[in-house]
């Protein structure tokens, strides 16, 4: 097993912390075995495995259905001492109500829960009144590519070739671990896609036109990194001679975002110093989810760059926002606390930074800024722009 160690910090951080720790992400982004890698950490701490319970809840194993209740009684059942119990809930979506067993089991028990969980139900209102105030959502995405090098680091090839296999290939565990084809990643990654379309969205929103459902994702998932509205895909539909409200749009993107398919980017004016509410952008959990649907297309990397530097700005803390400069745009402003970064991405140089940097140089502030580029002859400092190849920002310990 290869370990994330990032996440695992992260939990050894909150331990014994009386908070639930809710992992969640799209499905197969590898929560699970963090789970694995939590409990193997636990027992080198010296946690006897006999407290450790770890349950995995799925709807194949629950067809017949299990109550909020006998999920207690079945943990609580397991508990035999006063001595603290770690608990390592697998996909507790699963089980309608499942806030309920959780919220008694820490307050009646010794108890230190994490949980996982890969769509919609996980985030249900019931979580705020149940758990308010008492639970820390952690997101847990597809591999860095600082990850996806120590997945690979016996493969023999070169950075840059592991970059370029990144950018095509994307950051899903489960394909990142083998040796497989191109070919074969995207039909696993398509695999792993229509589960989700299916049984975390459809089937569970009873979705009855599903061919006019799985056009709206399309439009999504062409349209990454660009601006548009429920207006601009309710008209681009008409056009096919197809009728949708927008009231549905926005329905069908929610869903989305619920089950961490989609990641929505909003628009922060940097002038009025306030987020608004229009024309935002929507990133894909991982650029594989393109691919796998549309096929590589060397027309589509400017885009699922933006997408990878996203989301890396995403791992480190960040809240990201598309910056709007009275007419000009910054591809990212990142926020963390009182710290600021501005990221403009770009494929090439020196044919875009003429535009990338004018927009950076008319931010009259301190903070960080970079131009993010696969260039391999574009390095350096213009006017206090950071120009930074694309392997060496995802590898920056910090900006």
């Amino acid at each position: 097993m290869i370990t994330r160690p990032y996440y695992i910090e992260i939990l050894k951080k909150y331990r014994n912390v009386p908070l639930v720790k809710i992992l969640a992400g799209v499905r197969r982004c590898g929560k699970s075995t963090i789970f694995e890698m939590l409990r193997e950490d636990l027992i080198k701490d010296g946690i006897s495995e006999n407290h450790i319970i770890e349950m995995r809840y799925t709807s194949e194993n629950f067809e017949d259905g299990m109550t909020h209740k006998d999920m207690y009684n079945e943990i609580k059942n397991k508990i035999t001492d006063d001595d603290c119990y770690y608990l390592l809930l697998d996909e507790v979506q699963e089980i309608n109500g499942w806030e309920k067993a959780i919220n008694s089991l820490l307050e009646s028990e010794n108890t230190d829960i994490y949980v996982t969980g890969s769509n919609s139900k996980l985030m249900s209102s019931e979580i705020s009144t149940y758990l308010s105030g008492r639970y820390i959502q952690i997101p847990v995405y597809t591999l860095s590519f600082a990850e996806y090098l120590d997945f690979k680091k016996s493969s023999n090839k070169t950075q840059k070739d592991l970059l370029n296999e990144y950018i095509r290939q994307g950051g899903f565990p489960i394909t990142a671990i083998s040796n497989f084809d191109e070919q074969s990643i995207y039909q696993i990654v398509e695999g792993i896609y229509n589960s989700v379309i299916t049984n975390d969205i459809t089937k569970r929103h009873n979705i009855s036109n599903f061919d006019l459902f799985n056009r709206v994702v399309k439009y999504v998932v062409e349209n990454v990194g660009k601006t548009f509205s429920a207006n601009a895909i309710v008209k681009f539909l008409k056009s096919e001679g197809r009728s949708l409200s927008v009231e549905a749009v926005y329905n069908y993107l929610e869903w989305l975002e619920k089950a961490f398919v989609i990641y929505r980017c909003r628009r922060y004016d940097l002038q009025g110093k306030s987020v608004l509410k229009t024309q935002e952008k929507f990133y894909l959990a991982d650029a594989s989810l393109k691919y796998c649907t549309m096929g590589f297309n060397p027309k589509s990397v400017a885009a699922m760059l933006e997408n990878i530097v996203y989301f890396e700005l995403r791992r480190k803390g960040y809240e990201v926002y598309i910056g709007k400069n009275e007419t000009k745009e910054i591809d990212f402003v990142a926020v963390r606390r009182d710290e600021r970064v501005y990221v403009q991405v770009c494929r090439n140089l020196p044919e875009e930074s003429d535009r990338e940097i004018a927009n950076l140089l008319e931010i009259r502030d301190h903070y960080p800024k970079y131009v993010v580029t696969i260039d391999e002859l574009a390095a350096g400092n213009i006017n206090g722009i950071k120009i930074v190849h694309l392997a060496d920002f995802l590898l920056m310990s910090d900006y």
